[in-house]
């Protein structure tokens, strides 16, 4: 493999990290953002204007990149693979190199555009001037938006390395690389559409949910846009938020990560023996609503020499498995929910130590 080649893969993949920085990028600093804060300034003393020189700066430098790799491989002395390439591919060759020339032109071409009458021809100030009432400019409309991020009374919800969405007391924001998306929360509406779920595990006990939330706006002109959130962010834009989220009968989802430890637990203790029995409790003594329907007995080849090992519990059924579910999650590290179903508890009323296997689903039988 020629070192032509390695070069040009190595300078494609930080192209890739440059446009869509992973964490470990994030972490070290290596952005955008951070490499360029000298010119950029901070978001926190003007938000509004802080994106629209960022949408600028990021424009231009996407668009260097292909006469960059041109650039730094005729100086490194990489020039074989662009000349056998030529030699392959002559038209195409010829496409891109032109290519490379006109996008930073174009690119530059533009962001003068942009910037023409302070910003006024921008994606996101023409977003926000949509908000502007009483012969107000857009600037009185950031303004606003500016004091609101500024307040400790906000939430900012990183869906991604690139796209952030921020919800201040009146405003819905979702920042690209290169516009701005903004909706009064007076006239706002917002829909979950979908709800995305990803294993983390190979046995899919861990998992992650992603929703897809429509936000309209009830103004005339102002386009919808789709936030992509965690589902565990879910209750704090719920809260955040004036308006109330309207979700779809067909999407399905965890709120919480106690929520999701439910459903796991219902579904792993339903692989384990049927414990008959007659005696059982009117109501689950956790919730009062619904029969009990668990029995802890100890099932597990657990070692004698564990000083933790599981015993016996003697306790009539008196706990459905919602509630038992969620006394099990409470007796866990909360840091530590990979760990959860392989942890032990103890019974709520004797004490016993049980673990996942040792929780069995009852079958009630009549007494003749």
């Amino acid at each position: 493999m020629s070192s032509d080649f390695i070069f040009t893969v190595v300078y494609v993949l930080l192209c890739i990290c440059l446009i869509y920085p992973p964490t470990e990028f994030v972490s070290a600093g290596v952005t955008i953002e951070n490499l360029f804060s000298f010119t950029l300034g901070n978001q926190h003393e003007g938000f509004v204007l802080y994106h629209l020189k960022r949408h600028c700066l990021i424009l231009i430098l996407y668009s260097l990149l292909p006469i960059d790799y041109i650039i730094l491989s005729s100086f490194l002395g990489y020039t074989d693979f662009l000349y056998g390439f030529y030699q392959t591919f002559p038209f195409f060759s010829s496409c891109f190199l032109t290519f490379a020339v006109i996008l930073p032109a174009t690119s530059i071409y533009q962001v003068l555009n942009w910037k023409r009458n302070n910003y006024e021809k921008h994606p996101g100030v023409i977003n926000i001037s949509k908000f502007c009432n009483n012969n107000v400019d857009w600037k009185t409309v950031a303004n606003n938006i500016d004091m609101e991020y500024r307040s400790v009374d906000k939430i900012c919800l990183q869906t991604s390395t690139i796209v952030t969405v921020v919800v201040t007391e009146n405003w819905i924001i979702k920042v690209t690389p290169l516009t701005i998306n903004v909706v009064h929360q007076s006239d706002a509406t917002l829909v979950v559409k979908e709800a995305n779920s990803f294993d983390l595990s190979p046995n899919n006990t861990i998992s992650v949910q992603y929703l897809n939330i429509e936000v309209k706006s009830e103004r005339q002109g102002v386009e919808p846009f789709i936030i992509r959130i965690n589902a565990s962010d879910f209750r704090d834009l719920k809260d955040r938020v004036a308006r109330s989220i309207t979700i779809l009968p067909n999407v399905k989802f965890h709120q919480s990560i106690l929520d999701q430890f439910v459903d796991v637990f219902k579904e792993t203790i339903s692989n384990n023996p049927i414990y008959e029995t007659n005696e059982i409790s009117d109501r689950c003594i956790g919730c009062m609503t619904v029969d009990p329907n668990v029995k802890l007995q100890k099932l597990c080849d657990d070692s004698l020499e564990s000083p933790d090992k599981c015993t016996n519990c003697y306790c009539r059924p008196m706990w459905c498995s919602d509630c038992m579910a969620k006394w099990f999650a409470s007796r866990q590290e909360a840091e530590r929910v990979n760990t959860w179903l392989s942890s032990k508890c103890t019974c709520p009323m004797c004490r016993a130590t049980f673990c996942m296997l040792d929780v069995c689903l009852i079958n009630t039988v009549q007494r003749e």
